[in-house]
């Protein structure tokens, strides 16, 4: 037994030992991985300073008539969710519409100038105005628009204050970098607002009217410039329905204007425009002068101008002459969107909106701040994704090997940055070699291989039509059904035929003029006086049938001329339509002799149905063209007229009636023009 008791008090204290041996090296390897943990996390620390640390100041506007704000309530949120203290000053958003309670709902300050100031970064619209330059802190970050290249003394000022500034306008353009590219937003909105205000002080319509008062021609528009702001322009007069014309010398830019539904003009002499950054380069004296005789011939024909040409870090070239502007018509009207770096109009005042020579000039140097609310809001979204792009990972960082950040910064600390180094090119990619694959693609078919499937394919549709025919013929129970199906098949073909080759622009006068021939009804009151005796019921209930049908018939007669007018020139030699009246008067005046004189003629009717049938389709042939179209109502009007209405449409039709028809109701005799005919047909 007490052997016993010795053996399991020496296995209890090995277990023991054991478990504290586990325990122990457990935790050892535990303190360890936390040591490497840690030691991984300090090897692996993230360059920068985190958002929460950074405090972002957005300072009220000063500059003349600067009605927008760096930030709106939308950017201003995303950045204080990142980590951002964002400092606005007292009513800095208000001519934005923003107010002070919206910013504060999205966690931003409102501080005073002085404590906007003291903030880490401060984002602008404009450069600072020499006041604001010393409220920076030193050592602090502007970003804004700068426009160093005009701005130098700026430059200086910021540069002794030792501060980092950024310019939204040098930032690259380039494929990553088009969502903080406040260029092309500001851009596209003075494009738009230009045209708005070329609308506001023009006194017609934009878009071109046919209304019963008369034909409104639409505005002309010349477009210089092919950019951001000019495909924004041309996209907005040719929504309103302008006639509109841009030039570019950029060839690139061709496709992008004729895109937008404008024709595009150029110049004999070849020459590439292209210049750094996707601007337009300086032009030799030779395509100057083409391009000046080009706008000086334009001038002269258009209503509104709309220039836009700039060239970075230059005076805004003269495209239009003082000469130029005094051959423009009186009334039109000027928008030089360059009137801030000079202008490309000689006669522009910038900031100004005035007449010369009867011609409005709008030189306004703040298009895009007269729409602030959208200006401050896509400017917001550029400033502030630039701003987070500066660093990774929630860090702010100024990276200056990224393109981005090299192309925009201006200063650094003090260090004058701008301008950038010039991009390295590429080295030139090595020629593709190319690998003869086999073709397995169908054989391309030869033109006589295509003219046999063409000839194929017409042989069996008629070999079909044929066997139609035959069907028919068997099946048909009497002659006069296969008389009703020949006058069917014939006169849908012709109908086809000619219906089908009208032109859309006169889609209008066609649906006039077959109002006109749906007065059918024209045709069976007649029969019915032809029939009925003279002051009884149904002759005069056909009687006034008859007249409510030619109320129909000759408005529409009326309205198709007054549409068909409408595309009658002043410059078009005077028309003589009349005269068809001639051959129709004739054919009228024999008729009514032979029915006078009792002369038998028992195929007549026949044949003015004939007459009258090609008559009908001539007229509608001559409606399906522009050229024709003026001639193809008269035709219908006076020849169908009457030969329909000297037609009787029945042989119950009494001379005397038709006689009677004809020499007291002129408007039936000239309105019923193709209602027998159709009738008939």
């Amino acid at each position: 037994m007490f052997r016993i008791q010795q053996a399991s008090s020496i296995v209890g204290t090995v277990q023991c030992q054991r478990t504290t041996l586990r325990i122990s090296s457990r935790r050892g390897y535990r303190t360890y991985q936390s040591l490497f943990q840690d030691a991984s996390k300090k090897s692996e620390s993230i360059a920068g300073i985190p958002y929460n640390k950074i405090s972002l100041g957005v300072p009220k506007e000063i500059f003349k008539n600067e009605r927008r704000v760096a930030l709106s309530p939308a950017a201003t949120e995303v950045l204080a969710k990142k980590g951002f203290t964002v400092n606005i000053e007292e009513g800095a958003g208000v001519e934005s519409k923003f107010t002070n309670a919206a910013y504060e709902q999205v966690g931003a300050k409102i501080l005073p100038k002085s404590g906007v100031f003291a903030s880490d970064i401060i984002l602008k619209v404009r450069g600072p105005e020499t006041s604001e330059v010393n409220l920076f802190k030193d050592k602090g970050t502007l970003i804004s628009f700068l426009y160093p290249a005009q701005n130098p003394e700026l430059v200086n000022s910021l540069a002794q204050k030792q501060m980092t500034a950024f310019a939204m306008d040098c930032i690259p353009r380039i494929s990553r970098a088009q969502v903080f590219d406040a260029l092309s937003s500001m851009g596209n909105i003075a494009g738009y607002k230009a045209v708005v205000e070329a609308a506001n002080n023009f006194g017609r319509f934009f878009t071109g009217q046919i209304t019963a008062a008369g034909k409104v021609p639409p505005a002309k528009v010349l477009v210089i410039g092919g950019g951001v702001a000019g495909l924004a322009a041309i996209g907005t007069a040719k929504s309103m329905g302008a006639i509109v014309r841009a030039f570019d010398v950029r060839e690139a830019a061709r496709e992008q204007i004729e895109s937008q539904g404008a024709q595009f003009l150029t110049v004999d002499l070849k020459e590439a425009g292209e210049g750094e950054g996707g601007y337009a380069k300086e032009m030799s004296p030779e395509f100057i002068d083409a391009e000046m005789k080009l706008f000086a011939k334009q001038c002269k024909e258009v209503d509104i101008v709309i220039t836009t040409a700039l060239i970075p870090g230059k005076p805004a070239p003269k495209l239009i002459t003082k000469e130029m502007v005094e051959s423009m018509k009186p009334g039109s009207v000027i928008v030089d969107l360059a009137a801030e770096a000079g202008g490309n109009v000689e006669t522009t005042r910038p900031g100004e909106l005035y007449k010369y020579k009867d011609v409005v000039h709008v030189g306004y140097t703040d298009l895009p701040s007269r729409l602030p609310t959208q200006s401050s809001t896509l400017y917001g979204n550029n400033i502030s994704k630039f701003l987070l792009s500066i660093g990774e990972k929630d860090h702010y960082n100024i990276n200056l090997e990224d393109e981005v950040v090299r192309g925009s910064i201006i200063l650094h600390e003090g260090k004058k940055m701008w301008p950038p180094p010039k991009p390295k090119v590429a080295e030139a990619a090595a020629p593709e070699v190319k690998v003869e694959v086999p073709s397995t693609a169908v054989k391309e078919r030869s033109p006589e291989e295509i003219k046999k499937a063409e000839t194929i394919s017409g042989a069996r549709a008629v070999t079909a039509g044929m066997v139609t025919a035959v069907g028919l013929g068997m099946a048909a129970p009497n002659p006069a059904f296969a008389q009703m199906i020949t006058t069917f098949a014939l006169s849908g073909i012709v109908g086809y035929h000619t219906v089908w080759g009208v032109v859309p622009a006169l889609h209008s006068p066609l649906m006039s003029v077959t109002n006109a021939i749906s007065g059918i009804t024209a045709a069976g009151g007649l029969l019915l006086m032809g029939a009925s005796t003279g002051g009884s019921t149904p002759y005069n209930l056909a009687a006034v049938a008859t007249f409510i049908s030619s109320i129909n018939i000759g408005g529409g007669f009326v309205v198709t001329q007054r549409m068909l007018d409408m595309f009658k020139r002043p410059t078009d030699p005077p028309e003589h339509t009349y005269l068809y009246a001639i051959p129709g008067g004739s054919l009228l005046g024999l008729y009514g002799l032979l029915h006078l004189t009792g002369t038998p003629a028992h195929e007549l009717h026949q044949l003015m149905y004939l007459a009258a049938g090609v008559s009908c389709v001539g007229a509608l042939q001559g409606l399906s063209s522009q050229k024709t179209c003026r001639v193809g109502g008269p035709v219908m009007s006076h020849l169908n007229g009457t030969i329909s209405v000297g037609n009787p449409a029945h042989p119950t039709v009494n001379r005397r009636n038709v006689i009677v028809l004809m020499v007291k109701n002129h408007m039936i005799r000239v309105m019923t023009l193709p209602l027998i005919v159709c009738h008939t047909l």
